[in-house]
């Protein structure tokens, strides 16, 4: 294997790049990044690849979830606060549904960067870049707004850095005390149409563990206190390498680079090629890196690039977020596993529903269907029980918000234009979501599958 350093990704073909008009500028700001403290520790990085490996043995249930594009707008307490509180209330039903800890990644404090489909826009005769996240460029179509800016990136650590401390002083704070799961609520959630078996069903299950917790701490269980606190952890696309390699560093009494703007960073399905900048870049850091895998994936490159993003077949380093659509699962799914499992490569296997599951309705607005999103899931737990693996995971694109980006659970068509706030993919909302997990934990505990 070619001996990889820090930049070795430069001499690769870059897909998604972007083409600053600076470059003395853009040397200034990478140069600055690398100063600046990093915004995760190495010892966090470890421990989620601690618990990634259990999970690849069936010990633990990642959820992972958070807007498709992060804004510098949303760095407020409100809204942050409430991205932690639906993926609470959902870890909590799968932690009731599975009889297993669940290991809780946002998408949240880096996912700034997106990729597109085009390079450009055009609108009335008028062609500008296309907005790749807020960590290049804004949304706004106009030349100035479009205007690729290095300076950005400053501006994405900073909101980065602030939405890292909040979030982790609501947890010592005792935001996540799993005694009180009662607190979780949203606070719009009694206004919300949510069907009445949905809301019973989440309060039974909070009732359930809170008595659960009180019962093992009655008879002096030593380890309750793990479970009254939870961790989260951060994730992000790692698309922007100017970025993740001005914050990859080596640390202190530990082998290796670390990449140190979030814990969990993942490769796309348009940035995965096997010679590409991208898997250079992340098969020489020692976090877990995820990588998604769609449709159209030749099984046989798939075990290629598992086997270059992890040489070793280390425990707990890689995580294969399949995102086939619905109507794929069953063609795609099953030979793709297989390869993996014949070159006995240690992976966790995670549904991403909602990627391969987009449509445009006639008014050309994008959005996803509830019932396709559930789909693929529960034939993706099929496929992996058929074939004896572990679907470890699910990978969702979602908010604490009250949007309407999502058709299906409660939303119709016509009611996508009264709340539609997302300024790339649709998202789903808060009782969807929270319907979601009950699905999903239904499918876990084993009571829907008996139905279907």
């Amino acid at each position: 294997m070619v001996p990889w350093h820090i930049d070795s990704w430069k001499d690769r073909p870059h897909a998604q790049d972007v083409s600053y008009d600076d470059p003395a500028a853009l040397a200034a700001v990478v140069t600055k990044l690398k100063t600046l403290p990093p915004l995760v520790t190495s010892w966090e990085v470890e421990r989620l690849k601690e618990q990634i490996a259990e999970a690849q043995v069936g010990k633990r249930f990642l959820l992972q979830g958070g807007d498709c594009a992060e804004t510098l707008a949303d760095c407020q307490s409100g809204i942050i606060a409430n991205k932690l509180k639906i993926l609470l209330q959902m870890s909590l039903v799968l932690i009731h549904a599975s009889k297993k800890p669940v290991v809780r990644v946002g998408r949240l404090a880096g996912q700034y960067a997106k990729p597109r489909s085009s390079p450009t826009e055009s609108k009335d005769g008028v062609v500008l870049p296309s907005y790749f996240g807020d960590i290049v460029n804004r949304p706004e179509f106009t030349a100035q707004g479009r205007r690729f800016d290095p300076r950005a990136m400053l501006d994405a650590y900073g909101h980065a850095a602030m939405t890292l401390n909040f979030v982790r002083s609501l947890a010592i704070g005792g935001f996540a005390d799993m005694h009180h799961p009662e607190y979780w609520d949203l606070g719009f959630m009694a206004r919300a149409d949510l069907p009445d078996d949905i809301r019973a069903e989440y309060k039974q299950t909070t009732q359930k563990l809170s008595e659960a917790l009180r019962f093992m701490e009655a008879i002096g269980e030593s380890t309750v206190e793990e479970l009254t606190r939870v961790t989260f952890y951060t994730s992000h696309e790692g698309l922007n390498l100017h970025y993740e390699s001005a914050q990859t560093r080596t640390v202190p009494r530990r082998d290796g680079h670390y990449l140190l703007t979030t814990h969990m960073p993942w490769i796309g399905e348009r940035t995965r090629a096997l010679d590409g900048a991208h898997v250079e870049f992340f098969r020489g850091v020692q976090n877990v890196v995820g990588v998604k895998l769609g449709p159209k994936v030749d099984p046989e490159d798939a075990v290629r690039l598992l086997k270059e993003l992890n040489p070793t077949n280390e425990a707990g380093k890689l995580v294969a977020i399949t995102r086939m659509g619905a109507a794929n699962v069953e063609r795609a799914l099953p030979p793709l596993v297989e390869a993996v499992r014949r070159a006995e490569r240690r992976v966790l296997w995670v549904s991403d529903p909602m990627h391969g599951n987009g449509i445009t309705t006639a008014s050309g607005l994008k959005t996803r269907s509830f019932d396709d999103i559930l789909a693929e899931i529960e034939r993706s737990f099929a496929v992996h029980a058929r074939l004896g693996t572990i679907l470890g995971g699910v990978h969702f694109e979602l908010t604490g918000e009250d949007v309407t980006e999502c058709i299906g659970g409660g939303l119709s068509e016509a009611d996508l234009d009264r709340n539609y706030l997302s300024v790339c993919d649709p998202r789903l909302n808060y009782r969807q979501a929270l319907e979601m997990a009950l699905r999903l934990g239904s499918w876990m505990s084993g009571a829907r599958q008996a139905r279907l």
